[in-house]
């Protein structure tokens, strides 16, 4: 059976790992269901001269064409699709990543809010004792916001800063974007050959 894997985009600096985290999961062949927010799109329009558009049907035709994805492997819904089915502990994905994660995001997760699809889709996964990986690009943190990540790792939640390691004496910026998208997929058990392993020199540019 595909494995149903929701990843959401929010507004924090980071959206490169984002769209990388998406094409190798669909280079996978793993069923996205794909979440955005508003501000997403500016800083997808500001990273990377990104224009996502604001219909789900028309970013999901956008990336199922530059990816190559699938027929129905890729589903893309608005914040405010209710009948979506991650919306639904009697249909969750396997699991979710929000990549890049705001620091409101992961607040309104840690205080059990959901008024948006993306914030519903994770008190889903939590309910359902389902994989949840927030990828939080802050710095530095305040205190709330540690209390929050500690809050939620007392809940199982993957806290996974995008903190990429040099040890793989990095080449250039996409490196070190694999570097952190090869340890999201990792959390996912998604096999990947981003990056090296310790120990291990061989690389490939691909998942």
């Amino acid at each position: 059976m595909t494995r149903r894997i929701a990843l959401a985009f929010t507004g924090a600096s980071g959206m490169p790992y984002g769209i990388r985290l998406l094409e190798c999961l669909l280079a996978a062949g793993i069923k996205v269901e794909l979440l955005y927010s508003q501000v997403a799109q500016i800083v997808a329009r500001q990273e990377m001269d990104l224009a996502l558009p604001a219909r789900p049907s028309e970013v999901q035709a956008l990336f199922a064409e530059r990816f190559g994805a699938a027929e129905a492997q890729l589903a893309v819904y608005g914040r405010e699709e209710w009948f979506a089915p991650l919306a639904s502990g009697s249909n969750p994905p396997d699991a979710m990543v929000i990549c890049p994660c705001t620091m409101g995001t992961l607040a309104a997760i840690a205080a059990g809010l959901s008024s948006n699809l993306i914030e519903r889709a994770a008190d889903v996964c939590l309910k359902e004792r389902r994989t949840l990986v927030l990828v939080p690009r802050e710095t530095p943190f305040s205190t709330l916001h540690l209390e929050n990540m500690l809050k939620l790792s007392r809940m199982g939640v993957v806290i996974l800063p995008p903190s990429p390691g040099f040890y793989t004496h990095p080449k250039s910026v996409q490196d070190m974007v694999d570097f952190v998208v090869a340890r999201v997929l990792d959390q996912l058990a998604v096999p990947n050959t981003l990056m090296p392993r310790w120990g291990d020199e061989t690389r490939e540019s691909d998942a």
